[in-house]
């Protein structure tokens, strides 16, 4: 852990307020960032133990390697349902529960390299900023797959990250279950500050409040982006987005309003699966996408879709 800098300090804040507000229903501040740092090393990442250095050196540039998963060694120590007296994984990026003026962002780079994260376990329902990465503020994640993810957590939580203040998610996809006790709950990212674009979510998302297939709410910019999975919650729910707080431009987006069980969102379009699985939706909405064969790819194109079978996935999948 380290002492805030003024703009951590400043981030703290608005976190605090943030959840006081919370607490009255009425709403979240905080979820603007104000800067980037650029990273200042080069770590590979191939084991639970090595993703688990993270977060000792949360500005560097970190690249995945190859696959993670239950077989990989340190799963059980980190990332089981047995991991942390059955808490799981700690996310990457947290405040220190012990100090309320200290706090971790993740202000790196986290390149997946067109792997996958699978079999993630993590079970803290009395806690915020849940996910994968806990509190992005100034970093980039970009081309990761977070695969079979059983998520928990109190408020913001996400199947990839809990709370962007500062920064980008792009190039990824998380499958899985998510589910949040209170606010801001979203299948790929709890609370967004910043930037999400070409990313998905299929998993399943339960809250109470703004709760989105995607992106549970928050500010900051969505685009080329969808999500399919069964959505609920109580206020404030949507098939992509469930809250847009003030300022949230969500364009060329879509959700299936068939499987999330929403018709609704503050952002996107919603359409039918057939719809979604039609190359027409997205290429006429501007996507670098191509329809491929079963069993091909094309890496000339951000995006592929097996026209009429499948839903869009990214080009470097397996």
């Amino acid at each position: 852990m380290v002492i805030l800098d003024s703009r951590r300090r400043k981030y703290l804040v608005r976190v605090s307020i943030f959840l006081v507000t919370v607490a009255l229903i009425a709403g979240m501040v905080g979820c603007d960032g104000d800067g980037y740092t650029p990273p200042s090393e080069n770590l590979e990442i191939q084991t639970w133990y090595d993703l688990d250095d993270v977060r000792n050196n949360l500005a560097g540039n970190h690249t995945l390697m190859n696959d993670l998963d239950s077989t990989t060694a340190g799963y059980e120590e980190l990332a089981s349902p047995t991991a942390n007296q059955g808490k799981g994984w700690e996310p990457i990026g947290s405040p220190d529960p012990h100090d309320p003026y200290r706090i971790d962002l993740f202000t790196g780079s986290f390149d997946g390299q067109g792997y996958e994260i699978r079999d993630l376990f993590i079970n803290r329902p009395d806690e915020s900023l849940v996910g994968l990465f806990g509190i992005v503020g100034g970093g980039h994640i970009e081309n990761i797959g977070v695969v079979n993810v059983t998520v928990t957590g109190d408020n913001e939580v996400g199947g990839l990250v809990g709370h962007i203040d500062d920064g980008t998610v792009r190039n990824s996809y998380a499958t899985g279950n998510v589910n949040g006790e209170r606010y801001y709950v979203g299948g790929l990212v709890g609370c967004n500050g910043d930037t999400v674009t070409n990313s998905y979510s299929t998993g399943s998302v339960t809250g109470h409040g703004f709760v989105g297939g995607l992106v549970g709410g928050g500010r900051g910019t969505v685009r080329n982006s969808y999500s399919t999975g069964s959505v609920t919650g109580d206020r404030d729910v949507g098939g992509l987005v469930g809250l847009n707080f003030s300022d949230l431009i969500v364009s060329n987006s879509f959700w299936d309003i068939e499987t999330s069980g929403q018709s609704t969102s503050v952002g996107g379009t919603g359409k039918t699966t057939t719809e979604m699985q039609d190359i027409a939706t997205f290429s006429g909405a501007g996507w670098n996408i191509t329809a491929v064969a079963p069993g091909s790819t094309n890496t000339t194109c951000i995006w592929n879709i097996i026209n009429g079978v499948t839903y869009p996935f990214l080009s470097w999948q397996p």
